[in-house]
């Protein structure tokens, strides 16, 4: 690696290959308290997004992962039973505590979006399975010229020790779809590892302030289909998205809400519904919006 060296760092008993060489140049430092920059532009605040539900054991190893410095770390908690606030304030007792609204990892990560105050919001999992050590590398990209930083477990240098043959052909398939009529070219849709620049966030569309439907549904966007919502979105918004290699590990303690067979076909609806109902009325949206302009210079000939 040019200028640096590939170190292992130790997660959740596995080990991945990291280039840290700009973490410690005289213009880039994440690993001291204190001013930051970066080519000469200050370091942007980052708001650290984490939706929890029953993670108290897992937080203690996911905090401990978190680099130094950030803005602020926010819980959104979707109503825990064991001591997940209580041992989130007691690790870190900056930590901002948000209840959700609904229910759902959507509605999670859009109630922690809201409430962030960072430039950059980066949303990690609570379950030990993303490295929140991998925050500088994505951080990184949007201070290259990135407006969404996407983590991949198939970009090379990422990978899982926790993903399944099913799961991964189910990706394969569902992300080859999205390229084709989207004409994006992720190799890894359904990773929830993803960091970006703040004001992007009205691009996303997420409600973290309507009821719950009374029938006990969900409203559109608020389960695990979330985020290939965000990215198909993102995609269709024109927005610049580096994909950034990251290593999944295997969830540390708890059971995964995630079920392949349902979730997959929640994934597969979202992706058409998205791509040709919401983005047809987008579009119609934006053409209302122009008319005017356009008959007024019609007027003026």
């Amino acid at each position: 690696m040019v200028g640096g060296k590939a170190v292992a760092t130790q997660f959740s008993g596995q080990s991945s290959l990291v280039n840290d060489s700009w973490l410690t140049g005289l213009q880039f430092d994440l690993r001291e308290a204190g001013p930051r920059s970066f080519a000469g532009t200050p370091w942007p605040k980052v708001s650290v997004v984490i939706p929890t539900l029953n993670e108290a054991r897992n937080l203690p190893h996911v905090f401990s992962k978190l680099p130094p410095a950030l803005h602020e770390v926010i819980i959104v908690d979707g109503h825990s039973v064991d001591d997940t606030v209580a041992t989130a304030r007691r690790l870190r007792p900056d930590v901002r505590i948000v209840k959700q609204s609904r229910s759902g990892k959507g509605n999670a990560l859009a109630c922690g979006f809201a409430a962030a105050t960072g430039d950059i919001i980066a949303m990690v999992d609570a379950d030990g399975s993303a490295d929140p050590g991998e925050i500088p590398a994505f951080v990184e990209a949007l201070l290259g010229g990135a407006d969404y930083a996407k983590g991949s477990r198939f970009a090379t240098g990422g990978g899982s020790s926790d993903i399944t043959r099913l799961r991964k052909a189910g990706n394969w398939a569902l992300s080859g779809l999205v390229n084709i009529l989207c004409g994006t070219r992720y190799s890894d849709l359904c990773y929830g590892y993803n960091v970006f620049w703040r004001r992007h966030v009205p691009v996303f569309g997420l409600d973290a302030d309507a009821p719950a439907p009374a029938d006990g549904t969900r409203l559109w966007g608020d389960g695990f289909e979330v985020e290939t919502l965000i990215n198909i979105r993102v995609a269709q918004a024109g927005l610049k998205v580096e994909e950034i290699a990251s290593y999944e590990h295997s969830r540390i303690h708890g059971v995964s809400n995630l079920n392949a067979a349902s979730d997959g076909w929640r994934v597969l609806r979202t992706i058409f519904v998205e791509r040709f109902h919401y983005s047809k009325k987008r579009s119609e949206r934006a053409s209302a919006a122009r008319l005017p302009a356009r008959e007024l210079a019609s007027r003026s000939r």
